[in-house]
């Protein structure tokens, strides 16, 4: 009687074990998409208008109207897919002939198709983590210092009104506040050498940032037209502890706000006659900003002296001057041709007899990359 349970329990047993579904392996993991953007830039200046785009299989446009934006001067874009250094997109684009593309600070090869002049083919690789990744490909701006380690990092963005995106489509084209940021950026870039804050940022391993407003990229909608004079107690941007000034300026290119972004405390806001102190992380004071009345800014150093940038007409787009302890020092104009890709600057220094110094910045009217600059900073 034992026996015979003992095979039956047995035999149950060998049936399950025969007959058990075989175990499934789990699948892979999908790989994450990359990405890749890149500008249709047009011949000739006209309407905004959407070409059509033909992607290899397995890739595709990614979904949004802040991924697929026209402008007068040209089209952007961007795809998704699996990584590859060379992944083939045609463009058709009925009576518009496509002058060059562009993908990050690059002019892409272009193939003309016979019989089909508005159809063109280019090679781009898709290798950028995410779409914000990709930013360079619709920024045109030029590095004028672009080591953080020299203490002053700083950039002059191009703004051409052919190329407005987003918000800036329902604004009057800004071409006041667009001179006049970068007259402050020339007389502030002074102002940080001549007061030895530099130095001193360098010497800690930290840096001054000055940057500008972009008009044409709607992932980073920046606007109003500002600027930045921000200091980062580190050599990169993520340096914890950094003060990111915003001065808003006017129509005449007065500034008449600072919004302070303070890591890890949120916003500061700062008008006329009210100072905003930076510190370093052990709480040393590095510099005080203040709003003028008159729409300029005071530049305070620890032990001074004071550094006033104000304009001489009240317009800051047709030049500043700066004066140091109240005495006339520099003045500044500058002018931006971002057609061809030339921004002109002129110096005068109040303490001698000498001319202006003027600087020539060639770039690629295209990528903002710059080609030459005369004279030679060797």
């Amino acid at each position: 009687m034992v026996l015979r349970r003992w095979l039956t329990v047995l035999l149950a047993t060998a049936s399950v074990v025969a007959f058990a579904a075989p175990a499934v392996a789990a699948p892979d993991p999908v790989p994450a998409p990359n990405y890749a953007g890149f500008r249709l830039v047009k011949a000739i200046p006209g309407d905004p208008s959407t070409p059509e785009i033909t992607l290899p299989a397995g890739y595709e446009l990614v979904p949004g109207a802040q991924h697929q934006v026209a402008s007068r001067a040209e089209y952007y874009s961007f795809i998704r897919g699996p990584r590859s250094e060379a992944v083939t997109v045609t463009v058709d684009w009925p009576r518009t002939w496509i002058g060059s593309v562009i993908a990050t600070d690059t002019r892409l090869a272009v193939r003309r198709h016979a019989g089909a002049p508005y159809r063109v083919s280019f090679v781009v690789p898709v290798t950028w983590s995410t779409v914000n990744a990709n930013q360079p490909t619709v920024q045109v701006w030029s590095m004028l210092n672009d080591s953080t380690a020299s203490g002053v990092h700083w950039r002059i963005e191009h703004n051409d009104p052919d190329r407005v995106a987003g918000p800036w489509t329902s604004v009057p084209w800004p071409a006041v506040q667009a001179a006049s940021v970068i007259n402050y950026m020339i007389a502030t870039e002074a102002v940080l050498q001549d007061s030895g804050l530099a130095a001193e940022a360098r010497r800690k391993g930290h840096f001054f940032s000055l940057m500008g407003f972009e008009t044409n990229n709607v992932l980073h909608p920046d606007n109003p037209p500002h600027w930045h004079l921000a200091y980062y107690p580190g050599l990169t941007y993520g340096a914890a502890g950094a003060h990111v000034p915003h001065f808003w300026v006017d129509a005449q290119g007065k500034t008449f706000y600072n919004g302070m972004d303070i890591q890890g405390q949120g916003r500061s806001r700062f008008y006329a006659g009210d100072p905003a102190k930076i510190h370093d992380p052990s709480g040393a004071l590095v510099v005080t900003l203040t709003i003028r009345a008159d729409g300029g800014l005071d530049v305070d150093p620890p032990a001074g002296p004071r550094y006033s940038i104000t304009a001489p007409d009240g317009d800051f787009s047709h030049g500043v001057d700066v004066s140091r302890d109240g005495t006339p020092w520099r003045s500044v104009v500058s002018q931006d041709y971002v057609k061809i890709g030339v921004l002109v600057t002129q110096v005068k220094d109040h303490q001698t007899t000498q001319p202006h110094r003027t600087t020539v910045y060639r770039y690629d009217a295209l990528t903002g990359v710059l080609t030459d600059t005369w004279p030679s900073a060797g």
